[in-house]
């Protein structure tokens, strides 16, 4: 399967538009939510359902959407989970 290149834009656009909220690990969960989100879309866009394809049968854009996953989960990590919590 080819990569749709309109797929990955809208993909990348999602995860750029992604709000991150300095909170703790309150705000890691939400948004981890957004991240899988984008993911599920990002999988149905390509004709697939998130998590029903097997790793060794992933098409290139079942890999894009899981390196976007990825990406979107590190900066939720490095960011929400450094952050202050107040109360």
């Amino acid at each position: 399967m080819r990569i749709n290149a309109n797929l990955l834009s809208t993909v990348a656009l999602a995860l750029s538009g992604a709000s991150i909220v300095s909170a703790g690990p309150i705000a890691y969960g939400l948004c981890q939510t957004d991240c899988n989100t984008v993911a599920v879309a990002c999988y149905a866009g390509a004709g697939f359902t998130f998590g029903t394809v097997a790793a060794a049968d992933a098409p290139a854009a079942v890999l894009a959407c899981n390196s976007a996953l990825g990406t979107c989960s590190e900066k939720c990590a490095s960011v929400t989970l450094l952050a202050p919590t107040t109360s």
